[in-house]
């Protein structure tokens, strides 16, 4: 491993280069699998344990990747914050975002828990003008409001559509549109490392004092396998997620995102033999043409003046 890591305190900027770009595409797209692979193990573990029980695995395992390159003896000072109740705030938010994306993988295929959790970019969209002042403009409103009648085509409430599992991803959609807030306002004052470093410890603290409550024992080495997998996927999806920001920026990287409702269909019907319904695709669809429409006029916001027309 270079000398240099991802996670250093001030990794140097990249040429800005076609293959750059392509390199950072391809580590976004791994990223992408990685997760989809996460929930794909929390599935698979959901039928044989407590969903609270793999959380716990999840947040251990990766605790313990990232603290061989994140911790106080290789960068002094990574435990020092400036806003400690947000840190714990937004630590509490990741958690509960799992938490309930875990329980309402037991009851979801997996193509319709990722089809509702595309809603978040809408919601960080529509929040950060009161909390952050970035106010969106009528198109976006307009925008915001065509992707949440997508989520309402994917869960069809009162017209005995998903199981009200669903209700779950929507909370869980709500506290990760927080937590990207709260990991915004903290940019001003923490360096990325010491968030990041919070972000894990913050569920281990809060779940092993629960552990009596839901620990069972793994009935074979394959649910050993897949709890470390769980973290193991988190561990290097976020790392890989920094590797491609290191060197392209948001805008280019966003719309692969939603690359991921192609993965999850594919494992949901390899691993599970689930086809989502025609109500997943068209909902998927409208989430994913509002999320595209919204990286667009955030790129037209910021085109320089006379390079291109803003309406």
């Amino acid at each position: 491993m270079a000398r240099r890591s991802a996670l250093s305190a001030a990794p140097a900027p990249l040429p800005d280069t076609r293959r750059t770009r392509l390199t950072a595409i391809a580590l976004m797209s791994g990223a992408i699998i990685c997760f989809s692979l996460l929930d794909t193990c929390a599935k698979w573990l959901g039928g044989t344990m407590h969903p609270m029980q793999v959380v716990l695995a999840r947040y251990l395992v990766s605790v313990a990747l990232v603290s061989l390159l994140l911790n106080p003896w290789s960068h002094p000072g990574i435990t020092r914050t400036k806003r400690p109740w947000l840190q714990g705030f937004r630590s509490l938010l990741l958690l509960g975002s799992t938490a309930l994306n875990f329980v309402a993988l037991q009851y979801l295929q997996l193509a319709e828990t990722v089809s509702i959790m595309f809603a978040g970019p809408l919601l960080v969209a529509l929040l950060a003008g009161p909390l952050l002042g970035e106010w969106a403009g009528p198109r976006r409103l307009i925008a915001i409001g065509v992707g949440f009648l997508g989520v309402l085509v994917v869960t069809r409430p009162g017209a005995g559509g998903l199981h009200p599992a669903a209700l779950l991803v929507v909370c869980g959609c709500f506290c990760y549109a927080f937590y990207s807030l709260s990991t915004r306002m903290l940019a001003s004052s923490d360096s990325p490392q010491t968030t990041m470093f919070y972000s894990g410890i913050g569920g281990v603290v809060l779940m092993l004092p629960l552990l009596p409550l839901f620990w069972s024992w793994p009935p074979n080495w394959q649910s050993w396998l897949l709890m470390g997998g769980t973290g193991f996927f988190g561990a290097l999806g976020h790392w890989l997620l920094i590797l491609a920001h290191q060197r392209a920026p948001a805008t280019i990287l966003a719309p692969f995102i939603y690359s991921q409702i192609v993965w999850m269909i594919l494992l949901g019907w390899f691993v599970f033999g689930q086809i989502p319904d025609r109500f997943t695709f068209i909902g998927a669809a409208i989430v994913i043409a509002s999320g595209l429409y919204l990286l667009y006029r955030e790129r037209v916001r910021h085109v320089p003046e006379g390079s291109a027309r803003l309406d």
